[in-house]
Order: structure tokens, then sequence, then C-alpha cells
């Protein structure tokens, strides 16, 4: 393998915190109160802003079409802009491991779900988005994952080799963009779903990120 891709938000870092305060925020300005729980929700965080909202109406016992959702979700998205990075961290150990790959030859890039503009302030704030090659979101092409289109064009960004890659990510989506690209995929077994991630039979769970060298070896053997 020389690419390796990943997904931001539940594989690079933790963002539930902040995810889940700008859908809150959007509740409370409408006199809904704060829907969201930060422990409880962290899930649905990594899903998107659209799932949130739509969870948050279902405690309401609500069910609202997508164009009723659209006003609040411009609202998330610019709160969520406003205070992007206050929760967030990387998980321990990421920027160790992209490094070392970065040292080793290896191309490196990201394919989220996140809209770009805000993948890239995210990684700019956190202070490492020079170690990407590559930085493909939800709305740089007219698909998004986990159509493979946006992950292939991550792998090229990178210059890299999409039949030489693989993708690390926390979710269906993930699984679902690589079978689709062909590519193997490794699911991150430290977040809000643990262990339990293992039910989507990736081709192998990463339980840190210090692991990361002998799980990517173990796919080439």
């Amino acid at each position: 393998m020389n690419t390796v891709i990943f997904d931001l938000d539940g594989t690079l870092a933790d963002t539930s915190g902040d995810l889940i305060a700008a859908a809150n925020e959007s509740f409370l300005a409408r006199g809904l109160g704060a829907l969201l729980d930060p422990e409880r929700d962290r899930l649905t965080a990594f899903h998107g802003g659209r799932a949130m909202l739509r969870l948050g109406f279902s405690r309401l016992d609500r069910l609202v079409a997508d164009e009723e959702l659209e006003p609040y979700y411009q609202e998330f998205l610019t709160a969520y802009a406003e205070n992007i990075d206050r929760e967030t961290r990387l998980y321990p150990g990421a920027e160790a491991a992209v490094e070392a790959l970065l040292g080793a030859g290896c191309k490196v890039g990201i394919c989220t779900n996140k809209p770009e503009g805000l993948a890239e302030t995210l990684m700019q704030k956190l202070g490492v988005r020079g170690l990407f090659g590559s930085l493909v979101g939800a709305d740089t092409f007219p698909v998004r994952k986990p159509d493979p289109l946006p992950y292939r064009e991550a792998v090229l960004r990178a210059g890299g080799d999409p039949a030489r890659s693989v993708l690390i990510g926390d979710t269906d989506t993930d699984v679902k963009t690589a079978r689709a690209a062909g590519v193997p995929v490794v699911l991150v077994a430290f977040g809000p779903e643990g262990p339990g991630i293992a039910r989507l039979e990736p081709d192998a769970l990463l339980q840190s990120y210090h692991e990361l060298p002998q799980v990517l070896s173990g796919l080439m053997s």
C-alpha cells in the first residue's frame, strides 16, 4: 500500500462535543431546549448534522421533511463554524501515526462527509493540515461517500494509486465506500461504539493509533 486515506469525524478527531453543541444551539434558538445529550448522542454526531437534527425532533415526536429541516441545518453550520474547535481533539497517537506513515514514504489524505470548508478550517486549527496531501469533503464533488468517487480522488490528489490504498474510518458509510472502491477498510474501535463496530465486518480493527503499523502490515500479508 502506498496511500492511506482517513475519515475525519470519529476517526482522526473526536468532534462530537462541538457538533452536538451546535445542533443544540439551533434548537435553543427556536425555544425547543437542548434536545441532544453530549454523551448519549455521540454516535449520531458522527453521522452528520442532519442526523442529529432528526434525532432531536424525534424526541419531540416530530417527523420533519428535508425542506423543513434545512433552516435548522444552516443555523447548525453557522454555529458550528463559530466554535469548531472548542472541545475537538485529535485522538491519542493520531498525529504521530500520520507522521510515521509519511516517514515511511506513504501518501496520506482525508475523505470526509464534512463540508470541505469546515474540514479545512478544523484541520488548520488543529495544526495538522500540512500533514495531509489531500482533503476531499462532502461538497467537493456532486457526490459524497459512500460513492467511491470522492475516495478515489482523495487518493489521486495525495499522489497515490487507488489500487494500492486503504481507507480508515468509523462508520458503515466508510465500509460501503471501501467496498464500492474495491479497497480494504480499517475501522477504529476507540470511537463511541467501541469494539462493537466489528459488527460491520471491516478488514481490520484499529484499537489505537499505536497499532496502525501492525494493522497495515497485516493487510499486506
